[in-house]
């Protein structure tokens, strides 16, 4: 109950405030996180896997020292998870950013628009125009509803507190490290590896959730739907297809594409079908990701109460049963402490 109050409340506070404005605790995890790698960093896998054990152990190992202390302490715990949450998240400053991109596309600033994709995403936006920008901020939109929403939410349900922090920790790692510079190449992979595994289920979610609010920005479920199906797994990224690939179906648009990152250029499959975006799709898009926040909210709030109470018992069941498996065998004569206490009792009464 503690940790599903803690995420409605965290949830609300980003709703309500966005993030942090000064002294973001994500930020100074990123200062430690530079710091750290710069004492290990070799260009190898190793010294990328020792670095990436440290970095999101820390935040673990803080959680579950944070959890434990609070495991009679309901109140507490709920506080520390709505502050946990809180940190995390950051759906209302991606819909915001995408509001006043929208904004200043329709406002013909084009140079504005361009200093202002730097927030969303690391593509080169010197020659990007109106479609371009468009089409960035939108599949910037839909992959971190699911980097920034659904998956810290979905781990905070399943784990808590350390689920919170060490997801969050290895997404950061991710954005830091895990892309594929001469730096990173072989440094980086252990730490965008991870965060490929934790995104597995978390986007798949987003892009099923993206589907079902589709109408909400008067989208199609049916061919959002159809979409899905039929693109998702064409992007070069295991996750990214996922959420881009429902979105476009959502608004009814065409993405993918060549994108240039700052001296390296990736050309990416087309997802979806119909007119590449614009500014008028991006508050739509925003709309969408907002829904997606909201039903991923509720199930994460809904876990602990439902299937995290089943998974328990079970754990349980399965501890109980291996302990009383092993107790014939460590116990006195197989008799157990009662068959001790009997034993000696006969013995004595054997002496008189």
């Amino acid at each position: 109950m503690a940790n599903a109050v803690g995420l409605l409340a965290g949830y609300a506070l980003d709703r309500v405030l966005g993030d942090p404005r000064r002294w973001h605790p994500v930020a100074g995890f990123g200062q430690a996180a530079g710091a750290l790698e710069r004492r290990l960093y070799r260009p190898d896998r190793t010294a990328g896997t020792a670095f990436t054990a440290l970095a999101v152990g820390g935040p673990v190992l803080l959680g579950a020292v944070a959890a434990a202390a609070t495991r009679h302490r309901p109140v507490t715990r709920a506080v520390l998870v709505a502050a946990g949450t809180w940190t995390v998240l950051g759906g209302r400053t991606l819909r915001h950013e995408a509001t006043v991109m929208g904004r200043t596309l329709r406002d013909g600033d084009l140079p504005a628009a361009r200093r202002r994709l730097g927030h969303l995403c690391g593509r080169d936006p010197s020659t990007l125009g109106e479609s371009e920008l468009a089409r960035a901020t939108v599949e910037s939109v839909a992959e971190n509803t699911s980097d920034a929403v659904v998956a810290p939410l979905l781990w905070g349900a399943v784990a808590g507190l350390p689920g919170l922090l060490g997801y969050r920790a290895a997404n950061t790692l991710d954005a830091m490290v895990g892309h594929r510079s001469t730096r990173y190449a072989r440094f980086g992979t252990p730490a965008a590896r991870l965060d490929d595994a934790l995104n597995l289920v978390p986007s798949r979610l987003t892009g099923l959730l993206t589907i079902a609010v589709a109408p909400v920005a008067h989208g199609d479920r049916q061919r959002a739907w159809q979409v899905w199906r039929r693109d998702r797994n064409d992007h070069p990224s295991p996750n990214a297809g996922q959420c881009e690939a429902a979105m476009a179906g959502a608004l009814g648009v065409r993405l993918g594409g060549r994108n240039v990152y700052f001296g390296r250029s990736e050309v990416r499959p087309f997802l979806g079908d119909g007119p590449r975006p614009e500014a008028r799709h991006l508050k739509r898009a925003a709309r969408i990701s907002g829904a997606v926040g909201l039903a991923a909210v509720g199930l994460a709030a809904a876990y602990p109460l439902t299937l995290g109470r089943l998974v328990g018992a079970a754990s349980r069941r399965a501890l109980i049963g291996a302990v009383g498996r092993r107790r014939p065998a460590d116990a006195v004569g197989g008799r157990g402490l009662a068959g001790v206490a009997g034993g000696v009792g006969v013995r004595r009464g054997s002496g008189r």
